[in-house]
């Protein structure tokens, strides 16, 4: 995500992507907390997925040895619960965070370092690693990830006479001017102001060399001139402000939009239905000569300090496990998403072509805590403000960057 809501179930229609969430403050965890569970040979395991991933859970639990007991929490109730945990020193052995939460747990003192277990970053994408690290050390690994690319209707762009999806913002504005007409838009996104809308605007905003740590530069006022470009010209609808990930998609479906800024956790749901022929591209770039910058998603497994270092040094065993190479390629099957290991996603892409276009903008994705650590939270309300100053016209590009910029 970037990022959307989570749901601890498979959603009926599409899932959503990994969400940000506002600053924590946790009460520091020290050796004397304890895990779920006293059995030695029990590790207990807290995340928000459904059921699909436990098969591999239970896997890893045979090769270190233990039995588990698992929490499926629901997503929006995960952090709170992590809160209390910490609390009163009852956090899980193993424990799932979004990728950009990995920045304030570690920083409560909640987690140890997985240096600590054996684990490195060797052989992931470098934008994984950023996304577990915290001052340096590494707190936690994704065994998948996710990121951003574009969804397209192929009939739309037959019939258009379309034979090579756009590879600038030159094209994609052409293309989406063209396929827009009969109660369709060309080009759809969500730029609501939440989290999500940052998410989806930081390919065209990184892409194009902005930096969070500024947003007033003319090549961020580039990327949301852009947008409202696209606005303007009545190829991207005014509802974007208030759509989610999910409505996006929905709108794609229905046949309302021509291409979309989506995720692959939409590849099952995609795969079902039968009203669209689709395809997906990596995000257009403003000059040829650049490179595709998108956020990179997904969850992320970390150790906490329970106290119980022979059951840590298990559950290092477990997530050393999870993030194997074997379970990586099993979880992408599961999840549709991206392996860490770039060979893995090289071979996960030659398995489900239409994780291509993601396994491509995996390879230089960005962790959106990388530059900021935990104050991005900060930075990204920033910037869906404002996107959503500049697409209701109250100010233009330059001036609403500038004062979104000033806030506090």
């Amino acid at each position: 995500m970037e990022t959307a809501q989570k749901r601890q179930g498979k959603a009926p229609k599409v899932a959503v992507a990994a969400a940000l969430l506002a600053p924590l403050t946790l009460t520091a965890c020290t050796g004397a907390a304890a895990s779920g569970t006293e059995s030695p040979n029990t590790l207990t395991i807290q995340d928000y997925y459904d059921e699909t991933q436990d098969p591999i859970y239970h896997s890893c639990a045979r090769s270190v040895g233990v039995s588990l007991e698992i929490s499926h929490v629901a997503g929006p109730g995960l952090i709170p619960k992590v809160l209390q945990q910490s609390s009163s020193r009852t956090l899980p052995d193993v424990l799932m965070l979004d990728n950009p939460d990995v920045q304030q747990i570690a920083k409560s003192g909640a987690l140890s370092p997985l240096s600590d277990h054996g684990l490195t970053g060797e052989g992931m994408v470098p934008a994984v690693v950023q996304a577990g690290t915290y001052a340096g050390k590494l707190y936690g690994l994704a065994p998948g990830v996710n990121t951003l690319s574009i969804f397209y209707n192929k009939d739309l762009f037959d019939q258009a006479g379309i034979t090579t999806p756009p590879a600038t913002w030159d094209e994609l504005r052409a293309v989406a001017r063209r396929l827009t007409g009969q109660g369709r838009y060309g080009f759809a996104m969500s730029t609501i102001n939440t989290y999500e809308g940052t998410w989806q605007f930081l390919p065209f905003m990184w892409g194009n060399g902005g930096t969070e740590r500024d947003i007033t530069t003319p090549q961020t006022v580039q990327a949301l001139r852009f947008l409202v470009d696209l606005q303007n010209d009545g190829s991207m609808s005014r509802s974007s402000i208030i759509w989610s990930q999910d409505d996006v998609i929905d709108q794609f479906v229905a046949g309302k939009a021509a291409m979309v800024v989506n995720g692959p956790w939409q590849l099952p749901a995609l795969k079902k239905q039968r009203e669209v022929r689709w395809g997906a591209f990596t995000i257009p770039k403003r000059d040829p000569s650049q490179t595709t910058v998108a956020p990179l998603g997904g969850e992320v497994f970390t150790v906490p300090r329970t106290g119980n270092h022979a059951k840590m040094a298990k559950a290092g065993q477990f997530v050393k496990c999870l993030v194997s190479p074997e379970k990586q390629l099993e979880t992408a099957r599961i999840k549709q998403n991206v392996p860490s290991n770039p060979d893995v996603a090289e071979q996960a892409g030659k398995e489900n072509p239409a994780l291509a276009p993601f396994v491509t903008t995996v390879r230089t994705a960005r962790s959106r805590t990388a530059l900021l650590g935990p104050d991005w939270p900060k930075a990204a309300t920033k910037i869906y403000n404002a996107v959503q100053i500049a697409l209701t016209g109250k100010a233009a590009p330059a001036e609403a960057l500038r004062q979104a910029q000033g806030e506090q």
